[in-house]
């Protein structure tokens, strides 16, 4: 047999194994299952998997669960795709094969009731605030009333880790004074509905969905202009996970789609920034990590 037949029997059966791959992807159910961060799934995810279920007739059945689970339920190909709102632990066995793809950007933002007076909070006083220096109400320009913290449980969550990282440069900074510790940003943003003396950090892509006032940060409103062009104080990028080496056609289909200009649309028509559309916030991105592998945040 020569080369040229060697090549073209090669050729079909690389061709037949791609067919029956798509068959059987086809044949076990056209579903996706994805789970992870919550805010990216409202930042996001709800109206891309409708919108790709409508294009390709593919469901995408959405979970919870954090951005721990949805990195690792993803490395681990538990799951087709994951969600996260931090990056994963390249160290950490759990999260070395996790694949993330930057798909869009999310503000971190700080929520107090609709009903409490304060309208802005500076850098240094949110510090304050985390670090127990700040206690009550008055010293913010609001009433005589305690301050009552919320935070999540965790460290690693994705609101505590980028919160960690960006403003304290420290990722086993401990929160002092704190009122409440609660499992995810939902309880949080929930508690804080019910509770005028309530304060604390969450994504302005979940945030915006509740009935709280978000607070400007060093006099800066968090609106989608204000991300897109870097002005700005905390943000991350949002990601879409896949097992390192997955080969599921499906799952590279969906991530071209939420790439696509198609995609990007919908996440714009959500109120959320595609990470392409704000080239400025990688190169602000970038200086974020230095500023933190500096303090020995990676080392």
């Amino acid at each position: 047999m020569n080369k040229l037949s060697i090549f073209i029997v090669s050729l079909i059966f690389t061709l037949s194994n791609s067919s029956i791959l798509m068959a059987k992807s086809s044949e076990s159910g056209k579903t996706l299952i994805w789970a992870g961060c919550g805010i990216t799934k409202k930042a996001f995810m709800l109206e891309l998997s409708k919108a790709y279920e409508k294009k390709t007739g593919i469901k995408v059945v959405l979970n919870g669960g954090g951005a721990t689970k949805g990195i690792r339920e993803a490395a681990a190909g538990r799951i087709n795709i994951g969600g996260a709102c931090r990056v994963s632990l390249p160290r950490h066995p759990d999260e070395r094969d996790a694949y993330q793809v930057p798909v869009a950007w999310d503000a971190l933002v700080v929520i107090v009731n609709k009903n409490n007076p304060v309208e802005s909070i500076t850098m240094r006083q949110l510090r304050d605030v985390y670090l127990g220096k700040i206690t009550n109400w008055r010293e913010l320009g609001g009433q005589n009333k305690a301050i009552e913290l919320y935070s999540r449980k965790s460290k690693m969550s994705g609101v505590g880790r980028t919160l960690r990282e960006l403003v304290f440069a420290n990722f086993d900074q401990k929160f002092k004074n704190v009122k409440y510790r609660v499992k995810s940003s939902g309880p949080l943003e929930k508690g804080i509905v019910k509770n005028i003396q309530g304060i604390g950090t969450t994504g302005i892509s979940s945030a915006k969905k509740r009935d709280v006032k978000i607070l400007r940060l060093n006099g800066i409103e968090p609106s989608y202009a204000n991300i897109k062009n870097g002005s700005y104080l905390i943000y991350r990028p949002l990601y879409l996970v896949k097992k390192i080496g997955s080969t599921d056609p499906m799952v590279s289909d969906f991530i071209k789609f939420a790439l696509s200009n198609e995609g990007k649309k919908v996440i714009r028509s959500a109120g959320t920034v595609p990470y392409s559309d704000a080239l400025v916030l990688v190169m602000k991105q970038i200086q974020q990590y230095k500023q933190a592998s500096s303090a020995g945040l990676y080392k």
